[in-house]
């Protein structure tokens, strides 16, 4: 939970060279590596999303081709580019900011134990999923006649999706705003968000990780010039290794989580969360 969170209390953890040398300052190599891994985490994204974007990406074309926004695929395509709006903007112009004054082990202790209150409180207040409750009946009568054909969980998920509100996909989205601030995540604050706008715990890690990856990528290849300067030549090596690593773990992960919440809530890592946040601080604060 929180990319950025931990690798600023990982090398504070280890302490010595480890956190001399990996600090995410501005012209840092470690943030030039952190931007090469965020950007194989987003192609680990792409590559296990590759059907559902490859409908989504068709849906924002036809719509776009025949002026019309009918189809559920469609509905999506644009919900999710008007929810990654706020997002888009807020990281141009605050991302540098918030990161080189709070990119340190206190800030990022502290938010990381908000982070893990915030995800429990939803899991404790949240309403039930209504995305949940419905029959799992889809209708595709939007689309042109054709041959009956079986409906995949995953087109089922993106009907339900595609039903939200204009303005409540915006705000599930802009909630991906609270991740410029280290030790607050980017998927869980997304999917608490759902779940507080009554989505269900699978829909909602859906639409999260769906809303992450064009943040990711696009954040990643805007910075990635950086990684190539001349004075982090010598990070192009580590920088592919931990790429590597990043994108395969990633693609684990999210394997994992998109099974996980299909039956399971937010609590462990809620509580991971709270445990490391307030364990970190006492540790760097005393």
């Amino acid at each position: 939970m929180s990319s950025l969170g931990h690798s600023i209390l990982l090398p504070a953890w280890l302490g010595g060279s480890w956190q001399r040398d990996l600090s995410i300052g501005k012209d840092s190599p470690y943030l030039a590596v952190l931007v090469a891994m965020h950007v194989a985490t987003a192609l680990a994204l792409v590559l296990f999303f590759r059907k559902d974007w490859v409908r989504i990406i068709g849906g924002l074309w036809t719509s776009i081709r025949r002026r019309e926004v009918r189809t559920p695929d469609q509905r999506l395509a644009w919900l999710l580019v008007l929810a990654t709006i706020p997002v888009g903007l807020a990281g141009l112009l605050f991302e540098s900011l918030l990161r080189d004054f709070l990119g340190k082990p206190v800030p990022a202790a502290i938010f990381l134990a908000l982070n893990g209150g915030v995800l429990y409180a939803a899991e404790k207040f949240s309403r039930p999923g209504k995305a949940a409750a419905e029959e799992d009946t889809v209708d595709f009568s939007a689309e042109d006649t054709m041959v009956m054909r079986a409906v995949s969980v995953e087109e089922a998920t993106d009907v339900r999706l595609a039903k939200l509100r204009v303005g409540e996909a915006v705000l599930i989205g802009a909630a991906q705003i609270l991740a410029l601030l280290p030790g607050i995540s980017r998927s869980g604050i997304t999917m608490v968000a759902g779940l507080r706008r009554g989505l269900g715990h699978e829909d909602a890690a859906r639409f999260a990780f769906l809303l992450a990856t064009p943040v990711i990528l696009a954040a990643g290849v805007l910075k990635m010039p950086t990684l190539f300067a001349p004075e982090n030549h010598a990070s192009l090596g580590p920088a592919l290794v931990g790429s590597v690593i990043a994108g395969v773990a990633s693609y684990i992960s999210v394997r994992f989580l998109t099974g996980y919440f299909e039956t399971r809530t937010l609590t462990p890592f809620a509580i991971y969360c709270v445990v490391a946040g307030i364990g970190s601080l006492i540790f760097f604060a005393v």
